[in-house]
């Protein structure tokens, strides 16, 4: 049985308000996990580039590139299209909900 130590992992964060990263990046680095963080979606595929993260948490309403576009840019490069994604946002609706699905995140989840 593999068992995944939190230590090991390492989580980008994206989102354009400052709070919400500094209270999501707080919250997982309490139960141990390792957080990188990005305000827009041109930083966070930098810093992917770079850290190559476990795992990706993306809000969709960025300035610049949004979210979905975002998304799409990890999913079409080869380097980063295996690291899983999650959508972090307040569109509720299930057109959006869809859509991020439908562009390879793996789930999305309501702020």
């Amino acid at each position: 049985m593999n068992v995944i130590s939190s230590e090991s992992v390492r989580i980008l964060l994206v989102d354009d308000t400052p709070t919400n990263l500094k209270v999501l990046s707080e919250a997982l680095q309490g139960q141990g996990w390792k957080t990188l963080m990005a305000i827009d979606g041109e930083s966070a595929i930098e810093q992917a580039e770079y850290a190559l993260p476990d795992l990706i948490l993306l809000d969709v309403m960025m300035p610049g590139i949004d979210g979905f576009a975002t998304c799409e840019r990890f999913k079409s490069s080869p380097k980063l299209q295996s690291i899983p994604i999650i959508f972090m946002t307040a569109l509720s609706d299930a057109v959006n909900k869809v859509r991020g699905l439908d562009l390879g995140a793996v789930d999305y989840i309501t702020k």
